[in-house]
């Protein structure tokens, strides 16, 4: 079968991954009712596309952060990807550099920060947890560094793990054959088998929940990479976030994850747009699928979005040439979308080309000029 959209990856991983694996990379928090909607607000926003101007060239380059990139379609973290795949991290470090964007490693990989660094050029991320033991930290952001990546984006959201039924009942825990690399040399890079969630017990007995906005401060003493602040949801905190010092912001419910029942991202994130008042630039990830999802956010405000569970769907269905795949699929159908809305650089994206459904009924009629 050829695959013509993203979405089709995920039967096939579901079919070719054990149960426990599929599970965790697919479920959310609870009810799923987050999940569904992280996917179902973009239906609530229809295009107001203009027509007659000329599309025959379109620039999707855009920068972040200082450094250029193809397009504002970005790789989020994902742990443990050498579950879907045996190359995991190290195929879609590859993949991203192919597609010139940024790939942003999770904490909890599979593959080190040197091993990702050893697959060549690329401008890449690193997702932090904050660990009780702050010494881990420190080592952590310096081998980061060290290995040439560029910013960290640090996750606000887990104070403790979300309750995700399906782990509970599967008793997720990492294959043992599988280890979190990073903390390999540290003890800490096994997950023991528990009466629940192994995840959600190591995260237990490891993660600092006591993180608060003095440790966006105190990361920059330790660090003069940026720091993306990933898990914002509110004006408020948009606000603090802005005053921390943080470089910019990810608009994220952690995949739907952590606390069910919170708005999806793409319904958050025109509050936190307006209250960051363009002192940092405002990210998007969560429920992306299509390249309409990617214009729709950037209508709204966004500087870019990052994808998660699409690569790893096409990670455990072709490897690396999925996740390019992947990619290129959303850069095209980004690139078509600009061009039937007479958009051919992404500064000409503005709030006129959508409309939503919490919008005022005369502003349907009328936008705003």
């Amino acid at each position: 079968m050829e695959i013509t959209n993203v979405n089709e990856y995920e039967a096939i991983a579901k079919e070719k991954l054990p149960k426990m694996v599929y599970d965790y990379y697919a479920s959310g928090a609870e009810d799923q009712w987050t999940l569904q909607e992280n996917r179902n607000a973009f239906s609530r926003i229809l295009f107001r596309p203009r027509i007659l101007l000329d599309v025959s060239k379109i620039d999707m380059t855009t920068t972040v952060l200082g450094f250029k990139i193809s397009m504002p379609i970005m790789v989020a973290p994902t742990a443990m990807q050498k579950m879907a795949h045996p190359e995991g991290e190290y195929a879609t470090a590859r993949a991203a550099s192919a597609a010139g964007t940024i790939m942003t490693l999770s904490s909890w990989a599979t593959s080190s920060v040197e091993e990702v660094a050893s697959t060549g050029p690329g401008i890449r991320f690193f997702q932090l947890y904050v660990y009780k033991d702050r010494n881990v930290v420190a080592q952590l952001v310096r081998r980061a560094e060290r290995a040439g990546f560029k910013a960290i984006a640090l996750t606000v959201d887990t104070p403790r793990l979300g309750r995700r039924e399906s782990d509970i009942k599967n008793r997720f825990t990492l294959p043992p054959y599988l280890t979190l690399k990073n903390f390999e040399g540290l003890d800490l890079g096994k997950m023991d088998e528990a009466n629940d969630s192994g995840l959600a017990s190591y995260v237990a007995g490891q993660i600092d929940r006591t993180l608060s906005w003095k440790d966006v401060q105190w990361l920059q003493t330790i660090t003069k990479l940026p720091i993306l602040v990933k898990g914002v949801l509110t004006a408020e905190d948009a606000r603090m976030a802005v005053q921390a010092g943080a470089a910019g912001i990810i608009v994220s419910n952690h995949g739907a994850r952590q606390l069910d029942y919170v708005p999806a991202t793409i319904i958050a994130l025109e509050e936190v747009v307006k209250a960051a008042q363009g002192k940092i630039p405002v990210f998007l990830d969560g429920g992306i699928r299509r390249g309409t999802d990617v214009f729709k956010a950037l209508a709204l405000g966004a500087s870019g979005i990052f994808i998660g569970r699409p690569v790893v769907f096409s990670l455990a269905a072709e490897g690396e040439a999925g996740v390019r795949k992947v990619l290129q699929m959303m850069r095209e159908e980004f690139e078509l979308t600009m061009a039937l809305s007479g958009c051919t650089s992404l500064k000409e994206i503005t709030r006129n080309h959508i409309v939503t459904d919490w919008d005022a009924p005369q502003a349907r009629l009328v936008p705003k000029l």
